[in-house]
């Protein structure tokens, strides 16, 4: 209890109760002079670069963010176009596609209607043909009938009739029998 009570008698006496002298308020004055020396010092020193150096990291965000923005908009604005081409370039293929399709019918139609020709063409020269060995056979079976008629009128009146009354007969015969009868 000594020591606490010479403490407060020391106080006491004085009737301070820090102490303040005027050697204490001078180094106070003092601490904080070098406080805002060292703060001025520190400003110019550290903050004002730091804080450059955070504005200029804050207008970079900033143009960053503004030219992703922007680089969106012309992304999204270029995107549209490349749809419109697309779908232009859809609609182009199908034009296209339909007048292919168009063409292919035509160029169907011409093959078919020329081998229709072709083939009317094969069967009318066909007929002509047939026509033709069918007069060439009818030619021929009448050359034939003429002989066998000959050499049988011949046998039959072999010494009264002669040469030109034979071909009369003959013709008269063949005029009898008709060109229908032996033709078919």
């Amino acid at each position: 209890m000594n020591l606490i009570g010479s403490t407060f008698f020391a106080l006491a006496a004085d009737e301070r109760l820090f102490g303040l002298d005027l050697q204490t308020v001078f180094d106070a004055a003092i601490t904080a002079l070098n406080v805002f020396v060292l703060f001025v010092l520190l400003s110019f020193i550290l903050f004002n670069p730091v804080r450059n150096m955070l504005k200029k990291r804050q207008d970079k965000i900033t143009s960053d963010r503004e030219n992703a923005e922007s680089n969106k908009k012309e992304a999204l604005l270029l995107k549209q176009e490349y749809e419109e081409k697309l779908k232009q370039a859809d609609k182009e293929a199908e034009a296209i596609l339909s007048e292919a399709r168009k063409v292919a019918m035509h160029n169907e139609q011409k093959i078919v209607d020329e081998a229709k020709e072709e083939a009317a063409r094969i069967i009318a020269r066909a007929n002509t043909e047939a026509e033709l060995e069918k007069q060439k056979v009818a030619d021929e079976v009448k050359q034939q009938i003429i002989a066998v008629a000959s050499v049988m009128a011949s046998k039959l009146v072999a010494k009264s009739i002669d040469e030109s009354e034979n071909d009369a007969l003959i013709a008269e015969t063949l005029n009898e029998m008709g060109e229908k009868t032996w033709l078919s």
